[in-house]
């Protein structure tokens, strides 16, 4: 079922250490103390805090007598000026480590505090592969969404505010010391984030699978990955409550997580950053609408591999046109049973805008991975067909 792969070139892995299962996150506490944490900043944002799950963390520091600063003032796709008033409030509290709570915004900038906190440099300076002089403070991640796996990767996502641009800080030093993930601070999602973070692990997933620096190990992760979601994600919505659905939705994010962390990723997220840097739109629900047609184009450069897919969620052709156009229109099916349905038209694109999407994506570092590399004029046929 797998495909043959050429064990000749070495592949790094890297993963944090990360306990999963439900409650886990109340293990706070003694990770903070094997830190030796004194003073901690708590990352997270008003919707986590909505939702309770900061406190469940100020609970068990309480407890533990560790004393503590809450930031959240950030945004969805968090802005290089929210991480430096991160920095300077890091600094001028005294914090020694950094709790993060929340979604992929939270944790990427809880990641950018950490590295410019101790490197004394602004977060814009850690633009790529390998920028970060000196490790960060020790820092704990709990995820409260199944899809963005920023709890488990060596990605910081940032927006670059005054190029509208989103930059990748890709390093080591950004993988958490310990994630604590469990699934039941994913319940109080709303039924739009559930399926925007889920598709979002789904096309991790996706383009981790076909990434021209795969290997068998990220194989394995994004293939169980993608079964995961197609059988969950729309029970996840349907019962909100149920942990079995929410247990492996958690499991779909963290194995698509892997899978990405070590093979990066393709097109589709090297166009929904643009989207993201440029518009401030949703970087799920940009993913969600990119993904269909991204297939399409790169199909051709690795058939072996989305024919795998296409069995895997249950495809019977033998036939590679019948293939590609069933497994479009399951990701169709799938992503508009989970109520998105939109256009990036709906969302505030126009054609005018896409020439500069294209401009900004082309220079993405997911597109280095992409199975085929394209031209700018790919990337705008792909955006007008999703417009």
């Amino acid at each position: 079922m797998y495909p043959i792969h050429n064990y000749s070139e070495p592949r790094k892995f890297l993963v944090p250490e990360f306990i999963i299962g439900n409650d886990c996150y109340e293990m706070v506490d003694i990770y903070v103390e094997t830190f030796l944490g004194r003073r901690v900043m708590i990352v997270t944002d008003p919707g986590v805090i909505e939702a309770g799950w900061a406190d469940e963390v100020i609970k068990r520091l309480k407890i533990a007598g560790v004393e503590y600063t809450i930031f959240s003032d950030l945004t969805p796709n968090p802005k290089d000026y929210e991480v430096m008033k991160g920095v300077e409030i890091f600094n001028s509290e005294g914090c020694d480590m950094i709790i993060a709570v929340g979604g992929g915004s939270p944790m990427d900038c809880a990641k950018g505090i950490g590295i410019s906190s101790t490197n004394m440099m602004h977060v814009l300076e850690f633009e790529g592969v390998d920028q970060v002089p000196q490790p960060a403070p020790p820092l704990i991640c709990i995820p409260t969404t199944a899809g963005t796996a920023a709890d488990i990767s060596q990605f910081a996502i940032i927006t670059d505010s005054d190029r509208k641009v989103k930059i990748a800080i890709v390093s080591k030093t950004v993988i958490p010391d310990i994630s604590l993930i469990s699934a039941k601070t994913t319940t109080t999602m709303s039924d739009e984030l559930t399926a925007a973070t889920g598709i979002d692990a789904l096309v991790h997933a996706f383009e981790a699978y076909v990434s021209n620096a795969s290997s068998p190990i990220t194989d394995l992760n994004a293939i169980r990955a993608i079964d995961l979601v197609f059988k969950n994600l729309l029970k996840a919505i349907e019962n909100p409550l149920d942990l079995t659905y929410r247990n492996n939705m958690m499991l779909a994010s963290t194995l698509a997580g892997m899978a990405f962390s070590n093979a990066s990723l393709g097109i589709v997220h090297a166009m929904a950053h643009s989207l993201g840097g440029f518009m401030d739109l949703p970087h799920g629900e940009c993913n969600a609408l990119l993904l269909e047609n991204a297939v399409e184009f790169n199909y051709e450069s690795s058939a072996e591999k989305y024919n795998i897919i296409g069995r895997t969620i249950g495809i019977r052709s033998e036939k590679n046109d019948e293939i590609k156009h069933e497994l479009i229109d399951r990701i169709r099916d799938l992503r508009k049973s989970v109520g998105i349905t939109q256009r990036l038209s709906d969302m505030g694109v126009k054609k005018d805008d896409i020439g500069k999407l294209a401009g900004f994506a082309i220079e993405d570092p997911c597109v280095v991975t992409n199975p085929v590399m394209p031209e700018i004029s790919d990337l705008e046929k792909i955006y007008e067909k999703t417009l």
